[in-house]
């Protein structure tokens, strides 16, 4: 018994160290062809269908379920709208004691009474100071009562900000509250689409405009104004958000103010434009046909001089 005990001790142990080592526990078995099974194994799991020429689409990837961004609001496949609210902050540690309980008081009151999603939304912009040098460089061409000695003082202190913007960027921090809201399109009933899909807008913006004119007229006693975003503003943060260093050179108002935006044919057009568009060419039409009606007669009465 003694010796039979012992025997099926060392077998035990013989299983446990040969597990251990993760060997087979026959001595006869190939080694080798496990290895290799496993390894193969492995390799399948790592194989991918992506080419390797393929370019990244980051940006579709980000934007892949907003439908549009239309009525002040950003639209998903889902129904799910989202409208963008500026806030202005307000200076708490320059305030007194009194003043930031008050402020403490009026966001905790504000805090409670929301029982929707809302998103608070912080961006980082570089300080473009291009307008405010500009509007100074016109100033002091303009002015006719400037010594010549101020001028030139004016004109090195232009240089100087253009080039410490250039060289030292700086920073400022928008805020944003974000909310959201998701409609349940089973509960509209409609004639036709048209109908319907202007149900579902009017319904979204009614209850996103309301959550923002609350947090408006809350926040308002505690010295932080909010402001509704436009399609304009929407597309601004966006802008800012993908091109954060480039958003200096390349201004997205700029694109407004020069029209960049209106000149694709997909672009909305209201009515007057499109007739003022209309008229312009028909002007231009009629403006030919008399140049050449012109030409045609002074070309006539040359060839009558020289007969």
């Amino acid at each position: 018994m003694e010796v039979l005990m012992m025997a099926v001790l060392g077998i035990i142990v013989y299983v446990i160290a040969r597990m251990a080592m993760k060997e087979p526990i026959l001595p006869w078995k190939d080694k080798k062809s496990q290895g290799t099974k496993f390894t193969k194994k492995q390799e399948k799991k790592k194989k991918h269908n992506v080419e390797l020429d393929e370019e990244p689409s980051i940006f579709q990837d980000l934007l892949h379920d907003v439908k549009e961004i239309k009525h002040h609001m950003i639209r998903h496949h889902d129904d799910t709208f989202i409208m963008f609210a500026e806030v202005e902050p307000v200076n708490y540690f320059l305030l007194s004691d009194k003043e930031q309980e008050a402020i403490d008081v009026t966001m905790e009151t504000w805090l409670s009474q929301v029982n929707y999603n809302v998103k608070p939304y912080l961006q980082n912009r570089f300080i473009d100071l291009s307008d405010p040098i500009e509007e100074m460089r016109q100033n002091m061409m303009k002015a006719e009562d400037l010594h010549d000695n101020a001028l030139e003082y004016g004109k090195s202190m232009v240089d100087d900000l253009t080039r410490w913007q250039a060289i030292a960027p700086r920073y400022e921090t928008k805020r944003y509250l974000i909310f959201s809201y998701k409609v349940k399109v089973s509960d509209i009933t409609a004639d036709d689409k048209e109908e319907f899909e202007n149900k579902i807008i009017d319904k979204a913006f009614a209850e996103l405009y309301r959550r923002v004119n609350t947090a408006k007229s809350q926040l308002r006693k505690a010295r932080m104004y909010v402001e509704l975003l436009p399609d304009e503003g929407i597309l601004d943060v966006l802008y800012h958000t993908f091109n954060r260093r480039k958003a200096v050179r390349n201004r997205f108002k700029d694109f407004g103010a020069n029209e960049m935006l209106a000149l694709y044919v997909t672009a909305d057009q209201d009515d007057t434009r499109i007739e003022l568009v209309k008229e312009a060419i028909e002007n231009e039409f009629t403006e030919e046909e008399t140049e050449l009606k012109d030409e045609e007669k002074s070309e006539l009465e040359e060839d009558e001089k020289a007969s």
